[in-house]
């Protein structure tokens, strides 16, 4: 029976028990583990020895020991580091989006960079001969050889420059192989020192030892000896020159391509990917796991699928990062905190394995509409990647390459020579979508394709060539459901148009003021935040204050109430970008002059009158082209943010950067 033969228990059959301990032990034996966890997994078999086979524990035991043989603790899928296969394949699955791309090649290049490193290895010896044997020997298993003829030129050496391994012999002139190893760990820790001597004996071995030699080799040398304790030196040094997996957070609307961008970048890498969701998760062991005090006690999702994965490196997706919920059972956000730092997820401890499991080489990609609702910690630890919404061009160019051909497929059209006119995919982007993504677009093309389906086997037709121009559109679809044509609207006192950055991208925003009767009350309705509030108040308070200067008179608030409402009551809205608007709203309201209708405002109004820049300046002008507005108003520091917009939307309009509200009056008011 082996190691287990001793357990013997009177109501239980001892072979059968027996036996399943012989096969845990063998499953641990070929789970190839770290030397740390399979000695703590023939401790759990220890102890399970000692457990009656009808206790709770004995269960639980056995569980735990299957699942930690069941990790791949040491299986890994081999990344493809071709960057023109990589290049190819991102280009072939999504339209646009170069920072991104540019960001997922950056990290192939350094991952070929690293692998391609050669490690710095130091060769002291006062022997001529065996150093330029040493040496030859070295240098043939790739590694930098640097020489040095005795003790003193090897810690010379050593202070001029870093070196990974450093290989010494004991007994030279001037300095000793000791001095030698006590100079390399000073300098490094982390530098490994192979100690050759024909002078060995036990206690030189061991004071080496004990002061941080790798090993203690004995003359006469054998050199496959000294080749492979040179690998295991190096092993983990190796190990370190594998780039980290990087943490990245695409932000931006939804429809914008988060999602499939992520299984492309997978692919292009060769690595198994796993989706988790964030959204609405509110139990900190769904992240950390459960402790072992009950039978259905489970690890976290992040360790259940890299189990289910089989591989220690794949590429994560945390869905949804700012929807994460929180209550009594904890803050899943504060959990993500030790998963998502290089510096602690190397020894990540799960509460149901209650052992680290290195997490580095994992890639996580994290997706988000908004950073707002992501607490600073968390976010500090994420390289943000934004990805803004889709000029009308790009929209009609993905939906000719890559929406009409899937949706085409799906219907089951294939058989037909289906096309679509430019003016119908048009048609279906301005008038019958409103989005920053493509989501909606895709929806309505499937749906033509689905109607023009049924036509088909209701007629039982057999047509060959179909085209889509802007009247089937219609006929299919219905009466158009969006109106953008802003400029043809008629200008009013107090309505001011302003832009606004939310989780479905930028949109426009009508300001409304207007004053009556009153008890000298700021009115402000249409579900507002805190900030924006602060924004009314302080817009009202700096026309007061510079009253005169707008030729208004000083007591027009006394005796009168003012009402700022922003239509679509039951959306929340919040940020510092309306206070420009907020404040062209009232002094139009006040000087009885209207706003021009194909002008919009963004920007942030202090009680000096100075304009602050904001953010999501590209969506923001992307939502007043839609919505045909010609001039655009943003603050003076914003300037930069407008080289990553498209030169063709700029010139559709004009663009006004100023940091001073005088300005922004001539330009607004008639």
């Amino acid at each position: 029976m082996g190691i287990f033969s001793k357990w013997h228990d009177p109501e239980h059959d001892d072979d059968t028990v027996s036996s399943d301990m012989e096969k845990l032990h063998d499953t641990v034996l070929r789970a190839n583990m770290p030397p740390r966890i399979e000695k703590a997994a023939l401790r759990e078999i220890e102890k399970l020895v000692k457990t009656n086979t009808s206790a709770t524990e004995y269960t639980i035991g056995s569980n735990y020991i299957e699942y930690l043989a069941s990790l791949p603790w040491n299986t890994f899928t081999e990344d493809n580091l071709d960057i023109d296969r990589a290049q190819k394949i991102l280009d072939e699955d999504h339209y646009g989006l170069h920072d991104i791309k540019e960001r997922i090649l950056e990290y192939l290049a350094v991952r070929i960079l690293k692998l391609s490193c050669r490690h710095n290895v130091l060769l002291a010896d006062d022997d001529e001969t065996a150093r330029s044997n040493l040496e030859h020997v070295l240098s043939r298993e790739g590694y930098i050889v640097s020489c040095a003829a005795g003790g003193d030129e090897a810690i010379s050496l050593l202070e001029k420059k870093r070196f990974d391994l450093v290989v010494t012999d004991l007994k030279m002139k001037g300095a000793d192989g000791l001095e030698v190893l006590e100079k390399a760990k000073a300098m490094d820790p982390s530098t490994e020192v192979i100690i050759v001597t024909g002078y060995a004996t036990t206690p030189t071995a061991v004071e080496a030892m004990q002061k941080g030699s790798f090993h203690f080799l004995a003359k006469p040398l054998q050199l496959d000896e000294l080749r492979e304790t040179s690998k295991k030196a190096l092993a983990k040094k190796k190990t370190e020159l594998s780039a980290k997996g990087p943490i990245l957070c695409f932000v931006g609307p939804p429809g914008t391509g988060k999602t499939s961008l992520q299984r492309s970048i997978a692919r292009c890498l060769g690595r198994k990917f796993i989706r988790i969701s964030l959204a609405g998760m509110k139990d900190e062991a769904e992240i950390r796991g459960h402790r072992r005090s009950y039978v259905g006690a489970l690890p976290g999702r992040i360790i259940q699928e890299i189990r289910r994965a089989g591989s220690r490196n794949p590429l994560v997706m945390l869905d949804e990062i700012d929807k994460i919920g929180q209550d009594f059972k904890g803050d899943p956000a504060s959990a993500l905190l030790e998963v998502l730092d290089h510096t602690q997820n190397s020894h990540f401890i799960d509460n149901y394995l209650d052992l680290p499991f290195d997490l580095s080489r994992v890639m996580f990609i994290a997706t988000a509409n908004t950073i707002d609702p992501i607490p600073p910690a968390l976010l500090d630890r994420l390289e943000l990647l934004h990805l803004s919404g889709y000029t009308e061009e790009e929209k009609e160019k993905i939906a000719f390459d890559y929406l009409i051909p899937r949706q085409i497929e799906e219907a089951g059209l294939s058989g037909h020579s289906l096309t679509f006119t430019p003016e119908a995919v048009r048609k279906i982007v301005r008038e019958y979508t409103r989005e920053a993504g493509l989501r909606n677009i895709q929806r309505q093309l499937a749906a033509v394709c689905r109607k023009l389906a049924r036509e088909i086997v209701l007629h039982d037709q057999e047509i060959k060539k179909i085209e889509i121009t802007g009247e089937l559109v219609e006929k299919y679809l219905g009466p158009r459901r969006y109106f953008f044509e802003l400029a043809d609207d008629t200008e009013r006192i107090g309505v001011a148009t302003g832009l606004a950055l939310t989780e479905a991208g930028g949109q426009i925003l009508f300001i409304e003021a207007t004053i009556m009767k009153g008890k000298e009350t700021l009115i402000l309705t249409g579900s507002l935040g805190e900030v924006m509030k602060e924004s009314a108040q302080a817009a009202l308070s700096y026309i007061r204050s510079n009253a005169a200067l707008f030729h208004i008179n000083d007591d027009f608030f006394d005796g009168h109430d003012i009402h700022i409402h922003i239509p679509a009551g039951a959306v929340p809205k919040d940020g510092p970008s309306a206070g420009l608007t907020i404040a062209i709203a009232l002094l139009s309201l006040l000087t009885r002059r209207p706003v021009r209708r194909d002008v919009a405002l963004t920007g942030e109004l202090t009680l000096s009158g100075r304009v602050l820049p904001v953010s999501g300046i590209r969506d923001k002008i992307l939502a007043a082209r839609r919505a045909g507005v010609k001039t655009v108003i943003l603050p003076l520091l914003n300037t930069a943010d407008l080289k990553e917009i498209p030169e063709e939307i700029l010139q559709d309009m004009k663009v006004v950067t100023t940091n001073n509200i005088s300005k922004v009056i001539d330009l607004a008011l008639r």
